[in-house]
């Protein structure tokens, strides 16, 4: 049977990051309480001050949308942080909810969990079968502890925890710092920055080559939703646009969305990251969900959101 979320309280860990936020909207339209703690109310690697928190609210059902995040400059530089921060925030929420009696759960993992060379597109099937992609493999293994996590409790207690693996987001309430941003959000305001400068070219790391999967934030949350109320399963669940673009083809696109006119080049002496990272959201798709939200149509609202929040 569904779960339903009406009428029950729900905290979404990480509210203010872009995947909590979009979490959030979504939630508005399902009748139920929405519970919210700022990083100064709760400081989410504290196992103690956690168990205090949830404790005292008892959510009943809770999104883990909290998380270290970044493009491949920060987990390369920071692994401690992508590694031990992470490890600690999802441990603490998932065993606290687990004491404090959680009805249900969802942990949202990284597609950088699969293996650097998996079978494109990668099913869920490929997890945990061949060496991790090394610029983030810290960030990889502390998404990898989660899912395991979620299953150990499903195992162990009968929780129903389930874990949702989303391909590379954007959207309202991204991350356009340029030293910890993805390639998405950092190729927007490297153009931004580039036409009003005027400049006639704008440099981009790696070779433009390799093939990425983009989805929308709000495709993001609404699949979440709809996996909240009609999932319950050990295997954790690809959510994913459908189809990939390359670098050089985000670049483009970017680019005219923002109206940059100027050249793109190529710093081959960067790092690709993987070849290529496309989600076969097969088993979300069977279920009945698909996104709504186009590739061009989504960078557009995300740069809307830029200029008027962040530019």
């Amino acid at each position: 049977m569904a779960f339903a979320l009406k009428g029950k309280r729900v905290w979404v860990a990480g509210h203010r990051g872009m995947v909590g936020g979009a979490i959030v909207r979504r939630l508005e339209g399902e009748g139920c309480e929405i519970l919210k703690a700022t990083h100064a109310e709760l400081d989410l690697t504290r196992q103690a001050d956690v168990e205090a928190w949830m404790a005292k609210n008892k959510p009943e059902a809770v999104f883990i949308a909290a998380a270290v995040v970044g493009g491949i400059l920060a987990n390369d530089t920071r692994p401690v942080d992508f590694l031990t921060d992470n490890l600690a925030i999802q441990n603490n929420i998932i065993a606290t909810a687990h004491k404090v009696d959680v009805e249900k759960l969802m942990f949202l993992g990284s597609s950088c969990i699969y293996p650097r060379l998996a079978p494109q597109p990668m099913a869920e099937n490929t997890f945990l079968t061949g060496p991790l992609e090394p610029t983030n493999q810290w960030y990889a293994i502390a998404k990898i502890s989660g899912i395991m996590q979620c299953q150990a409790y499903r195992r162990q207690f009968g929780r129903d925890y389930i874990s949702g693996m989303p391909t590379n987001l954007y959207g309202p309430g991204d991350n356009f710092d340029l030293m910890s941003s993805h390639v998405l959000p950092a190729l927007m305001v490297k153009a931004h920055r580039a036409k009003l400068a005027d400049d006639k070219s704008m440099v981009l790391w790696g070779s433009g080559k390799p093939l990425r999967e983009f989805l929308y934030v709000d495709d993001l949350a609404d699949a979440c939703v709809f996996l909240m109320k009609n999932y319950s399963g050990e295997e954790h669940v690809n959510i994913g646009f459908g189809s990939d673009v390359t670098i050089r083809e985000l670049a483009e696109t970017v680019a005219e969305v923002v109206g940059f006119k100027g050249a793109l080049s190529y710093d081959s002496t960067k790092p690709d990251g993987m070849p290529k990272k496309l989600l076969d959201s097969a088993k979300l798709n069977a279920m009945g969900w698909t996104p709504k939200v186009g590739l061009r149509e989504g960078i557009a609202k995300a740069y809307a959101w830029y200029l008027k929040n962040a530019a």
